[in-house]
C-alpha cells in the first residue's frame, strides 16, 4: 500500500474477497464496526474520498457533510433512493450503482416468496420442526400454477419475474410509468384496478420517487383471496395498512423481503402465520454479491484515476 493511501469508508460488510481487495488498495474505515461512529467520522472524515454502501442504507446528507473530501458514493445495489442525488451532484460527488447483475437473484426470490406464501411453506416447516405433524390440522394452501399475477414496475426485475411466471402458466399484467406493448403483457394504468384483477401483486418498482404505491385502497382491491409480495423497497407499501389488512384477513397473505425501517420489522408481521419474511436478501447470493463488489471496485478505481465511473446513477 502507498504511504498515503486513499481512504474509503464502509457503511456495511462486503464479501471477504471484495473486502480483501479494498484493503489491498485503500485504507479502509469500517463505520459499521466502530464502537463510536461519530469519533471515527471526526478523526477520519476529512480524509475520506470514497464511501461504499448498500442501496437500502445509502448515505444521508448529514453524514455526507462530514466528509468534505468525498468524491464517490459507490452503492452495491441498484437503488439510489437513500442518497440525495441532487445534493451529491451539487458537491461534484459521483454516485454509482451495480446495474444488471442482481436482476436474476431478485426475480428468483420473488418467485420463491410467491410459492412460499401461497403454499404456506413457512407454516409447514414450523409444524414439522415443532413436532406437530400429525397432531394438529394443516390448513390447505393456495395453488400457484395458473394464477393471475400483477407486477408493479415492469423494469428489468419486473420483466425477469414475468418470464419466470410463464413457466408456472401464470397470466401476467402490470402497472408502471408507461405501457410497454412489445412485452405482450396486459397493461393496467390504474393500480387499484390491477390489484382487483389479480391473485398476487408483486412490487418490483424503483423507489427513487419515494412515494407509497400500495395503499389501503390497493390492498382492499386485492381482497381476501389476494396476496402481496414485495421485493422492491418497504416504503412503497403502507406498512400500517398492510398489517391491518392481514390482521383483519382483508388479504390472504404476504411475502416480504423489505420493510420500512430495516432491520426493524413490526411485531405483528412476525406473529402472523400467513406472512413469509426475509431479511432483505434479494441479491444475497455469493455469486451475485461478488459480481456487484467487482463493479464497486471498478467504479472506485475509475473515480480515483480522475475518470467518470462507468456506472454513474
Amino acid at each position: 500500500m502507498n504511504e498515503n493511501p486513499i481512504e474509503v469508508l464502509l457503511t456495511q460488510p462486503v464479501p471477504e474477497a471484495i473486502d480483501a481487495r479494498l484493503v489491498s488498495a485503500y485504507r479502509v474505515h469500517r463505520l459499521y464496526q466502530h464502537s463510536n461512529p461519530q469519533q471515527l467520522l471526526d478523526e477520519a472524515g476529512p480524509r475520506i474520498r470514497g464511501v461504499v454502501t448498500g442501496g437500502a442504507k445509502g448515505l444521508s446528507n448529514e453524514l455526507m457533510e462530514q466528509l468534505p473530501a468525498l468524491e464517490i458514493i459507490a452503492i452495491s445495489g441498484i437503488g439510489t433512493d437513500a442518497v440525495d442525488l441532487r445534493h451529491a451532484a451539487s458537491r461534484g460527488i459521483h454516485v454509482t450503482t451495480t446495474p444488471g447483475v442482481l436482476t436474476a437473484d431478485v426475480a428468483d426470490l420473488a418467485m420463491g416468496l410467491i410459492i412460499g406464501t401461497l403454499r404456506r411453506l413457512g407454516e409447514g416447516e414450523r409444524l414439522v420442526r415443532d413436532g406437530l405433524w400429525g397432531k394438529v390440522d394443516q390448513p390447505l394452501a393456495r395453488k400457484v400454477s395458473g394464477i393471475e399475477l400483477g407486477i408493479v414496475g415492469l423494469g428489468e426485475v419486473g420483466k425477469a419475474i414475468a418470464r419466470r411466471a410463464a413457466a408456472f402458466d401464470m397470466r401476467v399484467a402490470y402497472n408502471g410509468r408507461r405501457e410497454q406493448p412489445e412485452t405482450g403483457y396486459r397493461f393496467e394504468a390504474d393500480l387499484v384496478a390491477l390489484a382487483r384483477s389479480v391473485d398476487v401483486l408483486v412490487v418490483a418498482a424503483a423507489a427513487d420517487g419515494g412515494q407509497v404505491l400500495v395503499t389501503a385502497e390497493v390492498l382492499d382491491a386485492l381482497g381476501p383471496e389476494g396476496y402481496l409480495v414485495n421485493v422492491a423497497r418497504g416504503k412503497l407499501v403502507d406498512e400500517d395498512a398492510l398489517v391491518e389488512a392481514l390482521r383483519e384477513q382483508r388479504i390472504a397473505g404476504a411475502g416480504l423481503d423489505v420493510f420500512v425501517d430495516e432491520p426493524h420489522v413490526p411485531p405483528a408481521l412476525r406473529d402472523l402465520n400467513q406472512v413469509v419474511l426475509q431479511p432483505h436478501r434479494g441479491s444475497a447470493t455469493l455469486q451475485t454479491r461478488l459480481e456487484m463488489g467487482q463493479m464497486v471496485l471498478s467504479n472506485l478505481a475509475a473515480c480515483f484515476r480522475g475518470e467518470v465511473p462507468p456506472n454513474c446513477a
